[in-house]
């Protein structure tokens, strides 16, 4: 099952166009969901899916589907699905979504010309608003399809001019009928770029993902006292970005603790800071801290989570600051199907490529899917690590062999 290498990089390079940027270095796109850049992707696209004889359907929050049903299969039974998404992040890359649904329908392509005879149907799927750049937090339409967000609180979702999901999609043509149900799928796989070094560091050009990591946001605020830098001792100031910065460090110590002791894929960030009344001869009185902690271990980010309550509760009796806590995000680690992990390993060694297993360190569609069926993951190299910039690359004789190795994964799964 080794796809056309030609075939999938014409089609990656033709959805670079849509909302391509002009950069010195790389090569750049900004397409958020329901722009005219999201439009022409998603035209392009269908396109594309009707061109290989596919059945194609657009579900009422805009998610598409192109239906391969073979001869030999039955045209009831559970589809295996594949795919990813098209939207982007600003001034992102043009391989984080597109590798994954453009390997998809290579991989149906490529079934086609081997005429592989299959018992199962297998769909190629384009999941909404995957990056929650302009509607939500992310992974919008695989938590509508998985039955994690109802149909009409995601379409009721604003932008920052109040526009609403609904609207976009009506407007570039593409809020259609329906939902997709991935219950109803047998399986489900996705390609996606690795957006780290362990597959170039290693030298090998597939993943194996077994897990995806579990992810905690939450804001906390600490609110001491503004007064004047000059003429304020310093016994008795109540600074609150002097407190924030304990919390900062404590975050990262803990984290660090955890990878040395229980688990090595713990990581905790303090990414935002907020700070009032920001002026240099101004005791800070206000800091708001966004926080994001992650592992495939539950514990671990209960652990985490509990520390940060812990500081904040010394750092009010210490340095006599109130603190809020507030949750914005918790998504729970989700491992990944046995079944679907050795189908994708196998369609790897089929193809003839190594693998290695390794876990998700970021959210995927497939975080969602796998809710509601049995659902895999692969990863391609990144160049240096490097995604969600124009500087993103994978080789493109790693993403043949990363969508040939996805290729023999559904004819494991839909020959079954």
């Amino acid at each position: 099952m080794n796809v056309s290498s030609d075939r999938l990089r014409d089609d990656i390079e033709a959805n670079a166009a849509f909302g391509e940027l002009a950069t010195d270095e790389g090569r750049g796109r900004t397409v958020l969901t329901g722009s005219d850049a999201n439009a022409d992707a998603r035209d392009y696209f269908v396109s594309r899916l009707e061109d290989a004889g596919l059945d194609v359907r657009v579900d009422s929050v805009g998610n598409v589907v192109g239906r391969w049903t073979p001869d030999a299969a039955d045209p009831d039974a559970a589809p295996v699905a594949a795919g990813s998404h098209l939207d982007s992040v600003p001034e992102g890359g043009i391989f984080d979504g597109p590798l994954g649904v453009y390997a998809a329908l290579e991989s149906v392509r490529t079934m086609q010309d081997e005429r592989v005879e299959l018992a199962r149907p297998v769909e190629v799927v384009c999941f909404t608003e995957e990056e929650g750049q302009r509607f939500a937090g992310g992974l919008l339409g695989s938590s509508v399809a998985s039955g994690l967000v109802e149909l009409d609180d995601a379409l009721a979702l604003t932008d920052d001019d109040g526009a609403t999901l609904e609207s976009a999609l009506e407007e570039m043509g593409y809020r259609g009928e329906g939902l997709v149900d991935a219950s109803e799928w047998d399986s489900w796989l996705e390609l996606h770029i690795e957006q780290g070094t362990r597959l170039e560091d290693a030298g090998i050009p597939v993943g194996v993902v077994t897990d995806v990591t579990g992810i905690f946001h939450c804001e906390v605020e600490i609110r001491g006292e503004a007064d004047h830098a000059g003429s304020t001792p310093m016994p008795g100031r109540r600074d609150a970005l002097a407190a924030a910065s304990e919390l900062v460090l404590d975050v990262e110590r803990e984290a660090n603790e955890i990878v040395e002791t229980e688990s090595d894929s713990a990581v905790g960030t303090v990414g935002k800071v907020n700070v009032a009344p920001n002026a240099t001869n101004v005791i800070p009185g206000r800091v708001e801290l966004g926080i994001d902690i992650r592992d495939v271990e539950a514990a671990s980010i209960s652990r985490q989570t509990a520390r940060v309550k812990e500081v904040c509760e010394r750092l009010e009796r210490e340095r006599d600051v109130e603190t809020t806590f507030e949750t914005h995000l918790d998504v729970s680690p989700v491992p990944l199907s046995e079944r679907c992990v050795e189908a994708v390993r196998a369609g790897a060694d089929d193809a003839g490529f190594d693998c290695m297993t390794l876990h998700s360190g970021a959210a995927h569609d497939t975080q969602r899917v796998a809710k509601a069926t049995d659902a895999g993951m692969l990863f391609s190299p990144s160049r240096d690590g490097i995604s969600h910039n124009p500087l993103e690359w994978t080789d493109w004789d790693d993403c043949a062999a990363a969508a040939s190795a996805l290729a023999g994964g559904l004819r494991e799964l839909a020959s079954e």
